[in-house]
């Protein structure tokens, strides 16, 4: 049997709620998910990466959109040798420097250090009203990844 999660991720890496605005969101996510099994907030003490599982399709340069699997293996290496302290690093395909977090991933990624979601949500998306209030519950931007395993 798989398993579903949707991952609400601050768009700055790392960016972390007060527990009590993680709480307001994950009691929000919960109302909005109501089928889900389980509804949780996570606080990381560094900055990990939230991989979208089977569902990854790739990722392509936010610079020049080329394909950039052949060199991100080893910009992500690097990047976690340091662990996750800059994700910054040098395209191979036009020389930009980038993010690793704002590279073009087709099924959403996302870094962080702090992560809001839902087990098997039963839902195909939320109304964008409701990743609204999240947004506003927590006082950032987020990143929606959907991860299947």
């Amino acid at each position: 049997m798989s398993d579903n999660w949707l991952q609400f991720v601050p768009s700055d890496p790392e960016y972390q709620p007060s527990p009590e605005a993680a709480e307001r969101a994950r009691v929000l996510l919960a109302g909005f998910t109501p089928q889900a099994d389980t509804v949780s907030v996570e606080f990381k003490e560094s900055v990990q990466f939230f991989h979208p599982g089977s569902n990854w399709s790739g990722v392509e340069c936010s610079a020049c959109g080329a394909d950039a699997e052949s060199w991100w293996n080893s910009a992500m290496e690097s990047a976690f040798e340091s662990g996750f302290r800059s994700l910054l690093t040098t395209t191979a395909c036009c020389g930009a420097r980038v993010s690793l977090n704002d590279l073009r991933y087709p099924w959403a990624a996302a870094f962080g250090r702090f992560v809001l979601e839902a087990k098997n949500p039963n839902v195909r998306d939320l109304p964008p009203a409701e990743e609204e209030q999240l947004r506003a519950a927590l006082g950032c931007d987020l990143r929606k990844v959907w991860v299947h395993i």
